[in-house]
């Protein structure tokens, strides 16, 4: 037997609103047109960073990711806060000028991502303004 819950808000048990809804590895979604199911925990980004990345490195926005490094021009390392399960997340990275490129250049430790950023000549270069999304399995 299956059972059905119709609510429009969830709140915790003082009633103030907030609430804590847990989700097993398991739960799906249904399609917008209704035909198919996905993974919702699999669909999630798993961390992400908003990164300054010219004069000292610092983070501007970020989740899942509790530091970031300047190794030297161009190459950026960011530390997670809850690692990934192996050392090839899938990743999505942005930054201020359409002429720079970014690439992941370790896939050994599932701790960190390390980074970097290369002009159109392929120099590596500091880039005001970048940001890297990822994907994969946490540990």
């Amino acid at each position: 037997m299956t059972s059905q819950l119709n609510v429009d808000t969830i709140v915790d048990k003082a009633g103030s609103g907030g609430s804590n809804v847990k989700m097993a590895n398991t739960s799906t979604y249904v399609s917008d047109g209704g035909a198919v199911t996905q993974n919702t925990v699999q669909g999630l980004a798993k961390a992400w960073a908003r990164v300054n990345g010219t004069g000292t490195i610092a983070l501007r926005d970020s989740f899942n990711i509790s530091s970031i490094a300047d190794n030297a021009t161009g190459t950026t390392t960011a530390t997670f806060t809850n690692t990934f399960s192996n050392d090839e997340p899938s990743t999505t990275f942005s930054n201020t000028s359409t002429a720079f490129t970014m690439q992941v250049v370790n896939g050994s430790d599932p701790a960190t991502i390390k980074f970097r950023t290369l002009d159109g000549g392929g120099s590596l270069v500091d880039d005001p303004a970048k940001a890297v999304t990822l994907h994969g399995d946490l540990a």
